[in-house]
This record gives structure tokens, C-alpha cells and sequence, in this order.
């Protein structure tokens, strides 16, 4: 019979062979992790590991979570060859965030979180303390391997800022997998920790400062607008506040007007046509209200970008990103906004079959041109606020176009058994498109 807390103990206990990346070289960690992958699949069912499958694994047929967790540790190995002690950091931040977290939220009664009544207060904590603890200490375990060390301050602080995202993004309320998401989310906040540069700090850090007491008046009152027009509920006027302070702080005037310009652009759109939206049922929620989720989930990848601006020695590149995914999250807005409100043939992409208006992952060749269009006005103004070079507008569409498609894709196939929402969708956008950006210049 299934036992939950022998899995999570197996969960946990499975992290301890993230020592072994102190000794082992890149090649011989992925050639270890092939193997228990292989192990999991064709040998665990056999030797009583069948007492770890959920009920919903017997009904499938394959343990999806047992299989993807030695998966996860393998593409981290392969994405991070000279940085094991990343590998590391987010290998403990899955299995004692994620391990933890199931025991001691199941083992109390703690208060349920307001947007999932699944998690509890407690098991959030967990996650957190000690994932963020693990992280460090086994990123400290391996610094010695890497070549040169990496600061001190990035092996205590970042595996910290990475067990508090990642726990925030288990809390989510969708199906995926937390052997995907957790290592993947803490795995990015990592990398982007690892570009972080003191000289290029100690370069930007006077303009930094100086632009930070008029980016809270001005993110300030553009909430507060924002809350009395109705274009944003209570949280989401508070997360575009932060956002837009980080935005506004690490990437200058000339990002925030374009952020601006984006939100403006959505908003807009979205009251076009709702007559008939309404009519159809596909009118946004909340009168079109944004949330917490929906400012994070399309500008977070600009706040980061922003934060790296001016924190690394990539700064046009970060730069480039920040464009380029407010461009993708504000042409996918205005692309589906127009779609819903004039759309007359709305297909999926997967498939190319008609079907209605509103429906996950759902195109028209209307709002496809209306995307392409704003993607192309939010470039130009990325241009204008000295943001990234005339040169780089066609970059920034093609990059914005590819976000969509594969949104549309991922939306078509994985929005409607909830594996993913809508936000997360939003954020995936985002982040493709500021990685092709980069990729393409």
C-alpha cells in the first residue's frame, strides 16, 4: 500500500547524493543521474518500490514523479557543467524544500494560504527554512570543486532567495509537477545570483540609489491610479508597485515609461469589444482587474532583467531582455484582447482546427497581426527611451512572435487539465522571448 511519508523521506533522503558533486566531474554526475533515471523506471517497481506510488501512478501506469526527479537533476547537470554547486543548491532546495514541506504541512494544523487552500502557513515555512538551509550547505559543500570559488555571499544569500521563489511557485494552484517546477524556478534564481558582478554594482549602485525615492513616488501614484480606475485589484496594485520600483530603479526612466506604455496597452484592450466578450463569457475576470499574479506573471522577467542591468556586466543585454518580454507580455494581451473582440477565425495552434473564441491556446489571424503590431509600437518605444538599438526591433518582434506561439501551444494542451494557468503561461511567454532575444543577437 502507498505510503506518502515513506516517499517524502526517499524524496529527501535522495538529495544527500547531491554530496557526491564535490568529487564527481560534470560528466560522471550526469552519467550517475542517466542511470538512477533508468534505475527509477525499470528496476525501483521491482525491488518494492511500488509502496511509493501514489494512486494516481497505478492508474497511469508510471510513477511521473519518481521519474522526474533524477530527470530534473540530470538537465541541471547538463545546463550547469562548471557550476555544480548550483546543481547542488537546487538539488537540496527539492529534495528538503519540497520533502519537508509535505511532512510538517500535512503534520500540523496550520492556516491554509488564501489562493490555495491545498498549502498550509506551515508547510510554506518549511519549505522555505529548509530548503534555504540545505541550499546553502551543500553549496558550500561543493564551492571547493569550483573553479574559481564563488563568493561567499552568493553561496549563503542566494540559495535563499532561491528556496523563498521556488516556494512561492509550489504554491500555485496547478498540476504541475513540483520535480519540474521547483529546481527549474530555483535553478534560474541561481544563474541569475551567479552573473551578479560588485564592480558593475559599484558602477550603476550611485544611479541606483538616486533613482529610487522618485521611483516610489512615481510607482506609488500610478498604483494608487491604477486602483481607483479599476485596471487593478488591491494585490495587484501592490506587486506593480514593486515591480515597477525594480523596474524603474535597475533599468531607468526609459524601461518604466515602456512598462507604462505595456500596462496602458493591455488595459485598453481590454475594454475593447466587451460587449461581445461579455456576451461570450470570455470577458477577463474581475472587470479585467489586474492581479498580483498577472503583474508578476508578465513583468517579473522584466524585474529580474532589470535587477541584472544593473547588477552585471550584461547590462545591454539585460537590457534587451526587458524589452522584449514586456513586448511579448503586452502583444500577447493586446493579441488576444483583439482576438476575442473581432477574431472571426480562431484556430489552435496545435492543430489548426476552428474553434471558439476564448478558447485556451486559441489564435486568429486578427489578433495575430494586432500582436505582431504592438510588438513592433512597444520595440519602437524601447528604442526611444534609449533602451536597446533600432537595429534590435525585428529582434524583439520575432522574439515576442515565438513567445506567443509556444504559449499557444503549451496553453492548447496544458491549461485546460490545469497543469499550467494562465499566469504561468504569461511568465512562460515572457521568458522565451527575452531567451530568443538574447539568443538571436
Amino acid at each position: 500500500m502507498h505510503s506518502e511519508r515513506a516517499r517524502q523521506w526517499v524524496h529527501i533522503g535522495s538529495g544527500l547524493f547531491a554530496l557526491l558533486l564535490r568529487l564527481l566531474t560534470s560528466w560522471q554526475a550526469a552519467a550517475l543521474a542517466a542511470f538512477a533515471l533508468a534505475f527509477n523506471a525499470l528496476a525501483l517497481p521491482r525491488l518494492g518500490g511500488r509502496r511509493l506510488y501514489r494512486p494516481v501512478d497505478e492508474a497511469r501506469g508510471f510513477p511521473l514523479g519518481i521519474l522526474l526527479y533524477p530527470l530534473a537533476v540530470l538537465l541541471l547537470v547538463l545546463l550547469f557543467p562548471s557550476r555544480l554547486d548550483i546543481v547542488a543548491a537546487a538539488w537540496a532546495i527539492l529534495a528538503f524544500g519540497d520533502g519537508f514541506a509535505t511532512l510538517i504541512g500535512g503534520a500540523t494544523r496550520s492556516q491554509h494560504l488564501p489562493w490555495n487552500p491545498d498549502k498550509t502557513i506551515a508547510g510554506t515555512t518549511a519549505f522555505i527554512v529548509c530548503g534555504g538551509l540545505g541550499g546553502m550547505a551543500f553549496a558550500w559543500w561543493v564551492r571547493p570543486a569550483i573553479v574559481p570559488p564563488p563568493p561567499l555571499a552568493f553561496t549563503i544569500l542566494a540559495p535563499l532567495a532561491a528556496a523563498i521563489a521556488a516556494g512561492f511557485v509550489e504554491t500555485i494552484p496547478v498540476r504541475l509537477d513540483d520535480n519540474i517546477s521547483v529546481p527549474a524556478t530555483a535553478a534560474a534564481v541561481l544563474w541569475l545570483a551567479s552573473l551578479i558582478d560588485a564592480a558593475a554594482w559599484q558602477t550603476s549602485r550611485q544611479a541606483v540609489t538616486a533613482a529610487v525615492p522618485l521611483g516610489v513616488l512615481v510607482n506609488a501614484a500610478t498604483a494608487w491610479l491604477g486602483y481607483r480606475a479599476k485596471t487593478v485589484s488591491r494585490s495587484g496594485a501592490l506587486a506593480g508597485f514593486c515591480v515597477g520600483l525594480l523596474i524603474y530603479a535597475g533599468g531607468g526612466a526609459g524601461a518604466w515609461i515602456l512598462l507604462l506604455v505595456t500596462f496602458l496597452a493591455a488595459s485598453i484592450t481590454s475594454r475593447l469589444g466587451l460587449q461581445r466578450k461579455l456576451v461570450l463569457g470570455i470577458a477577463e475576470e474581475r472587470g479585467g482587474r489586474r492581479g498580483a499574479g498577472n503583474a508578476i506573471a508578465n513583468c517579473g522577467v522584466a524585474a529580474a532583467a532589470a535587477v541584472a542591468a544593473a547588477t552585471t556586466p550584461y547590462g545591454g543585454s539585460a537590457l534587451l531582455a526587458v524589452v522584449a518580454s514586456l513586448a511579448a507580455g503586452g502583444s500577447d494581451t493586446v493579441a488576444s484582447e483583439i482576438g476575442k473582440a473581432w477574431g472571426r477565425s480562431t484556430f489552435l495552434i496545435t492543430s489548426f482546427g476552428r474553434v471558439k473564441a476564448g478558447t485556451p491556446g486559441a489564435m486568429s489571424l486578427e489578433g495575430t497581426a494586432a500582436g505582431m503590431i504592438a510588438a513592433f509600437g512597444l520595440a519602437a518605444v524601447g528604442v526611444a527611451g534609449a533602451l536597446i538599438p533600432a537595429s534590435a526591433i525585428i529582434t524583439v518582434v520575432v522574439a515576442a512572435t515565438a513567445g506567443a506561439v509556444v504559449e499557444s501551444a503549451l496553453g492548447a494542451t496544458l491549461e485546460a487539465p490545469a497543469i499550467l494557468n494562465n499566469d504561468l503561461l504569461n511568465f512562460i511567454n515572457t521568458g522565451i522571448a527575452a531567451a530568443v532575444a538574447l539568443w538571436l543577437a
